[in-house]
């Protein structure tokens, strides 16, 4: 199978999200896409120490009308920081038949060289890299690694990169909608609607339980 992977705090899950995971089930034909909330990530606190538990709910609850989509809590069932080439590693070794695609969107992509062992990353799993507003850019092999480069090759009609060790890295044109978990919690905290950018179960298990005000 195919199957995509989409991390992050979800802190909460919004719209911007889901389309994004749609865009790349849909344009690379994924048999499933896994949202893998992260427990302790490693590049910044959870605002708000929101447990990972109720992060999790929330994705699930954003999901539960797609049957391609699927929560995975993989990494709150290990101490640690949450190190994408260790959910990584983890899933392979769980389900070797099965073809991994992690999916990031272009702004984060753009920082791949301070991820930890971001080059075992890069030669362990295909990327799908989903433009974002403020952060297109016409070529992803400029965000790679310098002493990686040579080991790409740059396929413009298809927009895609591919290792000399088999994996690929395919851009993606698309997801226009310029959301981000801290807008919305910063709305929902001076008492706004949030509704339409989240999912509207989301919206009501935020204001149902008091999530950031």
């Amino acid at each position: 199978m195919k199957i995509g992977l989409l991390g992050g705090t979800f802190n909460p899950p919004h719209v911007a999200h889901l389309r994004i995971a749609e865009e790349a089930r849909e344009t690379c034909g994924l048999d499933r896409v896994l949202f893998i909330p992260a427990a302790d990530p490693p590049h910044k606190r959870v605002a708000g120490s929101v447990p990972f538990s109720r992060r999790c709910r929330m994705v699930a609850l954003a999901i539960a009308d797609n049957p391609s989509f699927e929560l995975s809590t993989i990494e709150g069932e290990r101490n640690g920081k949450s190190y994408s080439i260790d959910t990584i590693r983890t899933l392979q070794s769980r389900n070797p038949g099965d073809t991994l695609y992690f999916i990031i969107g272009s702004d984060s992509f753009l920082e791949i060289t301070t991820w930890h062992a971001c080059n075992d990353l890069l030669q362990s799993c295909n990327l799908i890299v989903v433009e974002r507003p403020g952060a297109e850019s016409d070529h992803p092999g400029q965000a790679l690694p310098v002493a990686m480069r040579d080991q790409f090759r740059y396929t413009a009609a298809s927009r895609r990169l591919e290792h000399v060790g088999g994996t690929t890295i395919q851009l993606l044109a698309g997801c226009p909608l310029d959301l981000s978990s801290s807008m919305i919690r910063r709305y929902a905290a001076a008492g706004r609607s949030v509704r339409y950018l989240v999912p509207a179960a989301v919206e009501t298990y935020i204001r149902e339980e008091g999530i950031y005000r």
